[in-house]
């Protein structure tokens, strides 16, 4: 692809630069909030070289060009129109193929409006930049679990060390980074979110309550029962991260230009800490427990097969609700508490249900327009990037789409039995990948189950698609 010429046809019909107010990328689209969608040619974009799908959304023009190309054709669109490029990525994780038919889109943008909604996509601006180095690092720490297999003795190796502390970087910094970005997503300073993110972690605070008799023990809120600040986990330094900035934004307002150096940040920081510690992150602890006991102990470790087959088939109906990022907090923490995830794998059979249903629609159909649709998304398909499957096949079709997801909930059947059969579990040690690609991050080299749950998910998905999901006269609603 030739992201210089992209950009500048884009720009020939769209109306020019001047019709652009601003413009940003997320992992497969570039994202252009135009004046006047109406100056858009949507067919003429369509036609252009390196163009998979285009959805137009109210303003917001969605050009879709697959992963590995969106930031690539954001800096060479950065270049070609000389606007700058929004620093914050945006990431619904809606994208649609081709001639997607109207009322779906419809249907899926009436369900984003909500500001339950807002809440999540801002918690997407928060994690999607994080997400390159929960891959590198979860790279590093699966050859480093590999190199230890194959030479248990290795790990005298200070050599071997080093390179497993790499890998442990991101679990390290997650709380820093976390307050860092979530500062700057609402507007405050970077530089006090990053702080927001320390402050409940901090030595000293295991001290702040300790008796004589053992000065070990963890800070006590009266309020709420013996527990640790650091309980609250991502949510509470996402909270207090927030916080920060209201706080920042509240005094600058009472505060003279002369002292705001010294004032703001210095009554942003004792002010926040304080609520942090004594309110915030003891609520976040309650919250965060709930949530492990719902989605760990409740529906993987007593549901068993049960539990990942609900999981794996209800995730995609929760991602067409637009509400998916708020598990992303919940993969971030933990990783960081344990070094992998059991939710991602069980969760990544939905795409491969997917897979198996798109194998099936093109096997049946006769129709040349939708074997070239699913021939143009299936390979990235496989590799887990499945919104061009959804958007462009299973969720225009209807009945493909619902046996598709009944298709994965077979793979996070079989990857939530090895789950409860494997001494202390597995899981991903990264996320931001999918599919196949998922392979190499899973942990303790228990990568076989989550195979065995991608083959039962394609096989699933293909047998049900094909038997009950798709007829001939559904390929009319594509029209």
């Amino acid at each position: 692809m030739n992201h210089k010429t992209l950009s500048e046809g884009i720009l020939d019909v769209i109306g020019g630069a001047g019709n652009v107010s601003s413009f940003t990328n997320c992992m497969t689209r570039l994202r252009l909030e135009l004046i006047d969608p109406a100056k858009a040619d949507i067919a003429a974009i369509k036609d252009l070289d390196g163009v998979i799908g285009v959805v137009p959304s109210g303003e917001q023009l969605q050009i879709v060009v697959g992963p590995g190309h969106a930031a690539r054709l954001r800096d060479a669109f950065e270049a070609a129109s000389g606007l700058r490029a929004g620093a914050e990525v945006d990431a619904d994780g809606q994208v649609a193929v081709r001639d997607v038919a109207k009322e779906t889109r419809d249907s899926i943008k009436s369900h984003h409006k909500t500001s339950i909604h807002a809440l999540f996509r801002h918690v997407g601006n928060i994690f999607i930049p994080i997400i390159p180095g929960f891959i590198a690092c979860g790279l590093v720490m699966a050859i480093a679990n590999i190199w230890k297999m194959i030479d248990p003795n290795v790990v005298l190796n200070p050599w071997f060390a080093a390179f497993a502390a790499l890998g442990g970087i991101i679990g390290g910094a997650l709380n820093l980074i976390t307050g860092h970005n979530t500062a700057k997503e609402f507007g405050g300073s970077p530089t006090l979110g990053l702080l927001a993110g320390g402050v409940p972690y901090l030595a000293a605070l295991g001290g702040i309550a300790a008796s004589e008799t053992d000065p070990a023990k963890p800070l006590s809120i009266p309020l709420f029962g013996d527990l640790s600040p650091a309980l609250g986990g991502i949510i509470g330094v996402m909270v207090t991260a927030w916080l920060f900035t209201v706080i920042e934004k509240l005094v600058r307002k009472h505060v003279p230009a002369a002292l705001d150096l010294f004032l703001v940040p210095f009554v942003t920081l004792l002010v926040g800490a304080a609520a942090c510690v004594l309110v915030i992150m003891p609520l976040s602890a309650l919250l965060m427990k709930g949530i492990n006991w719902l989605l760990i102990d409740f529906a993987l470790e007593q549901g068993g097969v049960i539990g990942g087959y609900l999981l794996s088939s209800l995730f995609l109906p929760l991602v067409m609700l637009g509400v998916h990022q708020g598990l992303t907090p919940i993969h971030a923490q933990l990783i960081a508490d344990n070094g992998f995830t059991q939710l991602l794998p069980v969760l990544a059979m939905a795409g491969a249900g997917q897979v198996g249903m798109a194998i099936a629609v093109l096997v049946k159909t006769k129709n040349r327009r939708l074997k070239n649709i699913v021939k143009s998304a299936l390979p990235i398909g496989f590799l887990g990037i499945g919104e061009p499957l959804i958007y462009g096949v299973s969720l225009p079709l209807l009945y493909p789409f619902i046996t598709a997801c009944l298709g994965a909930g077979f793979g996070g059947a079989v990857v939530a039995l090895g789950i409860q059969l494997t001494p202390g579990g597995f899981g991903a040690s990264g996320m931001g990948v999918s599919g196949l690609l998922l392979t190499g991050l899973i942990s303790g080299g228990h990568w076989l189950w989550y195979v065995g749950g991608l083959v039962t998910a394609y096989l699933m998905g293909f047998l049900l698609t094909f038997l009950f999901g798709f007829k001939e006269k559904m390929v009319e609603r594509l029209s």
